[in-house]
């Protein structure tokens, strides 16, 4: 018999709320291959909303302040209230992963072992708790899904009937930021695609900033992580997509259940796309590390080696292939 666990504490503490969508499949396998286990999560604001409301979630812990340090005596904290018989991490910075191997009973600490450039994040974590026996052969082709409640269902459909009517078109979403600056696509690119969107019947919907020249569509309402996904479920019941670069409201739209168009230049769109419909800008792109983004040259300032004028990848993704896949070529 495999073991079962009480217990269990999954860390995720790399501050995006992607990280933690990628996360939530082994979040679930662990749930259902651990039935009455008292499953825990450590992980940032916001995203820590999403599981507050999941069913297969017992506790939920973020850390106190956001001074240095702050993970490290959360999860000092987490060890302290409880002691895990199974602690789970994708987490390897401030002597996380020694803390954790000494109180739990059984630990995995390294989520991003010998990474295969082409496999999926999200996959490798599942392919990894697999190999160490935790979950079941089933849950390694598992998608994230967030649980979207009643209230947050009903609060989506009432703000996205409003907003679109009986439109002759489904709607898109179009998730204009990303968090990082090397990976937005340009603004005369957003323009030109709510343009042609807009002729051709379907309401405009954003999330973002508010283009500084002029406006793509209509905002949706600013919520919580939760209505947003309520929001995002209602989109893709009348058959919308949301549109956007690797960030994660767009994962949260995949998440919904919505269809999804992902703009990828600096990741890799192998390793870090939803499954929908994932571009790749510049392909071949010389300078891209799939398995070690955090090296390339572009990363944290956005500049390219190839275009003075912003992120060569980015730019490459033209409006023509995007409206094609937003639209299904009509």
């Amino acid at each position: 018999m495999p073991d079962r666990y009480a217990d269990i504490l999954v860390v995720d503490l790399l501050g995006g709320i992607g990280d933690l969508l990628m996360l939530l499949p082994a979040v679930h396998g662990l749930a259902r291959r651990n039935p009455g286990a008292r499953l825990r999560v450590l992980t940032h604001d916001p995203g820590a909303g999403l599981v507050r409301v999941d069913p297969a979630v017992a506790e939920v812990r973020t850390p106190r302040h956001d001074r240095p340090g702050a993970e490290r005596e959360a999860v000092l904290a987490a060890l302290a209230a409880r002691r895990p018989d199974l602690a789970v991490s994708t987490t390897r910075y401030d002597g996380i992963p020694d803390l954790l191997e000494a109180a739990a009973t059984h630990a995995v600490t390294n989520l991003w072992r010998d990474p295969p450039p082409d496999q999926p994040v999200g996959q490798r974590y599942l392919e990894i708790l697999h190999a160490e026996g935790l979950l079941d052969p089933a849950d390694r082709a598992a998608r994230p899904r967030v649980h979207v409640g009643d209230q947050a269902h009903r609060a989506g459909e009432r703000t996205v009937a409003r907003l679109v009517g009986e439109p002759l078109a489904p709607p898109v979403v179009l998730v204009t930021d990303a968090g990082m600056a090397v990976k937005r696509w340009p603004w005369r690119h957003w323009r030109t695609l709510a343009g042609e969107l807009t002729r051709r019947g379907h309401p405009v919907l954003t999330v973002g900033p508010v283009d500084p020249e002029a406006p793509l569509g209509v905002p949706l309402p600013r919520v919580d992580l939760p209505t947003l996904a309520g929001q995002l479920a209602a989109v893709g019941r009348r058959g919308g997509v949301v549109v956007g670069p690797d960030t994660g409201p767009v994962r949260l739209a995949a998440a919904a259940g919505a269809a999804t168009v992902g703009l990828f230049g600096p990741t890799d769109a192998r390793r870090y796309g939803t499954g929908d419909l994932d571009l790749q800008g510049l392909p071949d792109c010389a300078y891209r590390r799939p398995t070690a983004i955090a090296d390339q040259p572009c990363w944290w300032q956005a500049r390219c080696p190839l275009d003075p004028a912003g992120p060569a990848c980015m730019a490459d993704l033209d409006v023509d292939t995007v409206l094609a896949a937003v639209t299904g070529g009509t």
